[in-house]
């Protein structure tokens, strides 16, 4: 595809991304989804079938019979007039039948009740009725919970009243085939559910692994579940192991080149002490002490030490560590004041998160004389920010403060301005627990800088 080429989406891909927005986005709630919709998809196919199909055919039958059967019993009712009590009527509807026949007098039929919202057997015995005896009639099928009646006009004053069981005109036992299928529907989606559950609980504890990695914690893993996500697992492990001896080995190589470094520099201060202390001796002393600053500044940024010394996380006292902050601060003569809102407890490794701490306020100090600490850890988030009212640094140039051996006055003393590496080595901490540092603008009219680490 060429760079710049717009990209072409049919209806179809437009509609899949709308309708993508509204499913779940977690992999046990697609996966329920997954398994849940072709059930429920079957089941109102097999329901359809049944209530299209045999539902309907049963109760047409079965009406059909009923409305034969008063067929018969009208037929009986004008070939034998003699009968006119009806009793050898009623008697045979009652014993051959399961009918209660009753011959109304002098009467007529009654107006037309309300249809029932499922009207299947209303439909399908009106259509028999009048196909088999076309003459006036008037039916409930919503009057008595267990009967049907039926009314046929016979001649100008009289009526046939029948009452049949309902169970005689319809299927009535076809809930037993939904409850069966709903019920069994439900426990096969229940062992499904329990298995998936099963199966998503270790792909769950590798995310929680990863995090805590990122995070710079540690927690015990071992791989489990299928063979897919057990080889996520010893990946992630072959990973983890990857990354520490790279650490390790790191470590042990810049160990090395500051133990050399160091006795060079200690070499140079023990030669200068025996010389005689002029002005340009004096140059030296500083000097070196300005490379000896630096060599520690660069090793520290190089080695990680905020983030990747191998330093446990454990739980520590947020206060302590920022009233040791804010005394450093005041000791430099600058007025600081601190606020702490919420949880003081957080989990960071505390070595690490205090040297944060003391290179945002350093840098603060340099360039601002008040410093104002505020600290929020109401939610699973700390948030802190460190104020100043210095000068600021203009917006297009806060990301770049953050690299490496970048200062914004290139000009300045080496002595005053340090190595660059503060809030490079502020954001390496930050990271290496899971956050981030951002600067912006401060209240107090300087710069504030904004630590959000999950805590």
């Amino acid at each position: 595809m060429k760079i710049g080429a717009t990209l072409n989406y049919s209806p179809l891909d437009h509609a899949a991304r709308w309708f993508g927005r509204f499913l779940p986005k977690g992999l046990y709630a697609r996966a329920l989804i997954i398994i849940i919709a072709p059930v429920i998809l079957l089941q109102s196919v097999v329901a359809y079938v049944f209530m299209e199909r045999h539902y309907e055919l049963v109760t047409r039958r079965l009406s059909s019979a009923v409305t034969a059967d008063i067929a018969a019993l009208i037929d009986i009712y004008e070939s034998y007039p003699q009968d006119r009590n009806t009793s050898t009527l009623s008697r045979i509807a009652s014993e051959r039948l399961q009918l209660d026949v009753d011959i109304l007098r002098n009467t007529d039929l009654p107006p037309p009740g309300p249809k029932p919202f499922f009207d299947i057997l209303d439909e399908t015995l009106s259509n028999e009725l009048r196909r088999q005896i076309d003459r006036p009639y008037w039916i409930d099928t919503v009057g008595r919970s267990s009967y049907v009646e039926v009314r046929i006009k016979l001649d100008q004053s009289d009526v046939m009243r029948v009452l049949a069981r309902r169970s005689q005109a319809y299927a009535s036992n076809s809930h037993i085939f939904l409850v069966w299928m709903g019920g069994s529907s439900f426990v096969l989606l229940g062992i499904a559910i329990l298995f998936l559950r099963n199966q998503i609980r270790p792909i769950l504890r590798l995310a929680e692994a990863a995090e805590a990695l990122g995070k710079g914690r540690e927690i015990d893993f071992r791989p489990r579940g299928a063979r897919e996500v057990r080889q996520a697992g010893h990946a992630f492990l072959e990973m983890k192991r990857r990354i520490e001896r790279n650490m390790e080995q790191r470590t042990t190589m810049l160990n090395g080149v500051s133990h050399d470094l160091r006795t060079i520099l200690t070499r140079f201060k023990l030669s200068l002490v025996f010389l005689e202390q002029t002005p340009e001796v004096e140059d030296l002393k500083r000097d070196v002490d300005e490379m000896s600053r630096m060599l520690e500044g660069y090793l520290a940024f190089a080695r990680g030490e905020g983030g990747d010394a191998g330093e446990q996380a454990v739980e520590t006292d947020l206060r302590q560590l920022l009233e040791e902050v804010q005394s450093d601060a005041e000791r430099q003569g600058h007025v600081t004041e601190l606020e702490i809102v919420g949880d003081p407890m957080i989990t960071v490794r505390p070595d690490a998160f205090r040297r944060l701490l003391f290179n945002l306020v350093g840098n603060a100090a340099r360039h601002g004389d008040r410093i104002e600490i505020t600290a929020n850890h109401e939610t699973r988030w700390l948030v802190l920010h460190v104020d100043d009212d210095g000068p600021g640094i203009p917006s297009e140039m806060r990301e770049e403060v953050f690299k490496p051996f970048v200062r914004l006055d290139e000009a300045r003393n080496q002595d005053e301005g340090g190595s660059g590496l503060g809030l490079a080595i502020a954001r390496d901490v930050a990271r290496s627990h899971g956050g981030d540092i951002v600067l912006g603008d401060s209240p107090l009219g300087g710069l504030r800088a904004t630590v959000r680490l999950p805590a």
